[in-house]
């Protein structure tokens, strides 16, 4: 989903943005010396304005806190005349060129009105000195960002580089690390890189010690799992015990099929309705960074479960809210795919999940109750989809032998939303 909007002002001239590293000045290329000595205004970090020899003798200004809803203000307000922007090595990297990007539009980028001069990043460094490719080395950035998003990217011999957002973020992550069971993990953190003053500090997760050093530093993470640590895959499904419950839970493999029939995709948008645990708009997120989801859970206990669910395994920025559906649908954003969990015989709920779906969108609703499945059996004769019986059975002792025990059968309904051109008003009109 792109964010893009052009600046209400365009500048008259077009705007500069300049990656500086560590080095400063020395490190420049003579591309980027000549932007910043031509600029008639220096926009920039305070540490990296001051980094600027005398020559550049634009006028300085720093940015404001928050950063990214000052940027058209400040944009208007030097509009007339030439801006160079600094950023922290490669402006589109998790940088300062993105928000310019949006903010003059994909019209203007194409037009000229963003120059983007990008200087190696503190990754790209930080590969060079470690000997990772960079291509098989996974980013995280906890700049402005949760630590507990750290813990989607743990698997036993990853390559990890992570992005600190100060001095404390070492100590930070080697906690998180040790909790989540890869305390044998070895870290380096590497600080200034680029400059004379690069300084590293090695170890492991489990044992670090280390006093907070410089705030500018790269994390390098190589994952090692303790002989008892939980193995979490990145496919749905993950085991029950990863959830802390009450047992209202999807279980596991019914959690996976029922994941494969929502089919998340990079950017979309779940609602989990009637979420208990959490667990399928967990495994949603988890399955994609961009993917989101809205967990609407009535009983609060359980919203709050919900939650720590979600920061345990990776999805901090999972979305809980507390309320009895279908009322507490009715100010959020229309989603791309409604799973239904529980509350499915309360009036009117079926119809605002389809009516608030997006055209092309899809609908899972699950049951283990009469009552409910004969719903889903109503609306699969007047509306079509798919009905499913899942059932999944366990082998346990029984005396000396072993036998299945059965687990309670699950209804589930699947179904498409129409495109726009054929969708109807109502899920139970017949096609």
């Amino acid at each position: 989903m792109s964010t893009a909007r052009p600046a209400s002002v365009p500048p008259a001239h077009p705007v500069s943005v300049v990656g500086i590293g560590a080095d400063g000045w020395a490190g420049l290329s003579a591309g980027a010396r000549g932007a910043l000595r031509e600029a008639e205004v220096l926009i920039g970090g305070a540490r990296q304005l001051d980094l600027l020899p005398p020559e550049c003798a634009g006028a300085r200004v720093a940015w404001p806190s928050p950063l990214r809803p000052a940027v058209p203000r400040v944009l208007a307000e030097h509009g007339e005349r030439r801006i160079a922007v600094l950023a922290s090595g490669d402006p589109m990297f998790y940088g300062i060129g993105r928000a310019l990007a949006e903010e003059l539009g994909p019209e203007g980028v194409e037009a000229g009105a963003l120059r983007v001069l990008p200087h190696p990043s503190s990754v790209s460094y930080a590969c060079a000195r470690l000997g990772w490719p960079l291509e098989d080395t996974e980013v995280v950035t906890l700049v402005g960002r949760p630590v507990a998003r750290l813990a989607l990217s743990l698997h036993e011999g990853r390559r990890l580089l992570v992005l600190s957002a100060d001095a404390t973020t070492p100590a930070t992550v080697a906690a998180l690390l040790t909790s989540h069971g890869f305390g044998p993990s070895r870290m380096r953190v590497l600080e200034q890189l680029g400059s004379e003053a690069e300084a590293y500090a090695d170890g492991t997760a489990e044992s670090w010690a280390h006093a907070p050093g410089d705030r500018l530093n790269v994390i390098a993470v190589e994952c090692r799992a303790s002989a008892d640590a939980l193995r979490l895959g990145t496919v749905p499904g993950l085991p029950d015990e990863a959830y802390e419950h009450d047992g209202q839970l999807t279980k596991r493999h019914i959690r996976a099929a029922t994941l494969a029939t929502l089919a998340p995709a990079p950017g979309e948008l779940l609602w989990d309705v009637g979420g208990g645990s959490g667990s399928i708009a967990i495994e949603w997120m988890r399955s994609h960074r961009t993917c989101r989801a809205v967990s609407v859970e009535r009983d609060p206990v359980r919203a709050e479960r919900i939650t720590r669910n979600a920061e345990r395994l990776g999805v901090p920025g999972l979305r809980v809210v507390t309320g009895p559906a279908p009322a507490a649908l009715a100010e959020l954003e229309a989603p791309d795919a409604v799973f239904i969990g529980g509350g499915l015989t309360a009036p009117g709920l079926l119809d605002a999940c389809w009516e608030a779906l997006r055209p092309g969108g899809r609908l899972v609703a699950n049951t283990v109750t009469l009552e409910s499945e004969a719903l889903l059996g109503e609306r699969y004769r007047s509306y079509g989809g798919e009905l499913t019986r899942l059932a999944v059975a366990h082998a346990v002792p029984v005396g000396g032998f072993t036998g299945w025990r059965q687990a309670m059968p699950v209804t589930q309904w699947s179904v498409r939303k129409p495109p726009a051109s054929e969708a109807r008003s109502h899920i139970g009109e017949r096609p």
